[in-house]
């Protein structure tokens, strides 16, 4: 019930303009936003790279309305390969396919990922395309396997989400392809029909889905801040003696701070995403709704700060 409420807020703009005004709701989203500006994401991903950690910057904001917000959006995500390239900071970036215009034209879109992905290329960045919902699944996969993979090779890689009951075989499918995947369980509101609804149910997939890409894949992130599936991650890495850097644990900047310097100390490869910008909101409604003890933690850290100042 508390996941499915998140979800329906995270979808509410409306709230956001009340919300964003709130000083409480802002000292909560700095707990997993890195601030509202690149230089605040960088100065960020300064202080994860200290500590040995690499990052993956994403510039939040999804769906919009017209050709110019996506070429805005296009020149943004220029600006963040260049803002990476010149700090000299280890990192990649993440896109999402509505932000440069999926949902208005599909040749709109190719040709503003084909702009970012030209200039990541003569600036040696990579780039992850983010999965979003279930109505994105299949566009997303084609556009990947179709036309950006085949022209710009492994510089591009892609999501799966273990929670769809597709996955299995576009796992298959782009493991042959040799792209570069990561895993993670999803965080959208999906009918039974596409997607698990149990979390064991997810657990399972995503363990399944994990073994092939250890085994298969081509340097996989795998995604996931459960401490029970890191286990099985590690578990089967010894078994299959597959080398540490053959793949990478990849977790969300805020979420399992301990964990990510666990591993991390233990000799695995670890990527931070590091999300920012002004539109917070609704990708801080879907992490509490992924991880609904995010809240009891927040509002234990909060109310020991608050004493903390009397």
């Amino acid at each position: 019930m508390l996941r499915q409420s998140f979800l329906w807020l995270s979808e509410h703009q409306g709230i956001f303009s009340f919300i964003k005004k709130n000083r409480l709701a802002r000292r909560v989203a700095s707990r997993f936003v890195a601030g509202e500006t690149l230089d605040s994401a960088i100065a960020a991903s300064r202080a994860m790279n200290a500590k040995g950690i690499v990052v993956s910057l994403d510039l939040l904001g999804e769906s919009v309305s017209s050709a110019e917000e996506t070429e805005a959006a296009r020149d943004d995500i220029i600006g963040i390969i260049d803002g990476i390239a010149e700090s000299g900071i280890e990192g990649n970036v993440s896109v999402k396919l509505t932000q440069l215009g999926l949902d208005i034209g599909h040749d709109l879109c190719v040709a503003n990922m084909r702009a970012i992905l030209s200039h990541a290329r003569e600036r040696d960045v990579f780039v992850r395309i983010d999965m979003e919902s279930s109505e994105h699944t299949e566009r997303t996969l084609r556009m990947f396997r179709d036309e950006l993979h085949p022209e710009f090779g492994n510089l591009v890689g892609v999501v799966i989400q273990s929670y769809l009951r597709r996955s299995a075989q576009d796992v298959d499918d782009l493991v042959a392809l040799g792209a570069r995947v990561r895993l993670c369980k999803g965080a959208y509101a999906e009918p039974p029909a596409l997607a698990f609804q149990e979390r064991r149910e997810v657990s399972d997939s995503f363990i399944q889905l994990m073994e092939k890409l250890l085994e298969n894949g081509n340097y996989p992130g795998i995604a996931t801040h459960d401490g029970e599936l890191v286990e099985k991650v590690l578990a089967f890495v010894k078994a299959r003696s597959i080398p540490p850097d053959r793949f990478e644990f990849q977790m969300l900047y805020g979420v399992r701070r301990d964990l990510q310097e666990e591993l991390h100390a233990r000799g695995y490869n670890m990527r931070v995403y590091i999300p920012f910008g002004t539109a917070w909101y609704p990708y801080l409604m879907r992490r509490l709704a992924e991880r609904p003890a995010n809240v009891a933690f927040m509002v234990a850290s909060l109310a020991k700060e608050t004493l903390g100042r009397r």
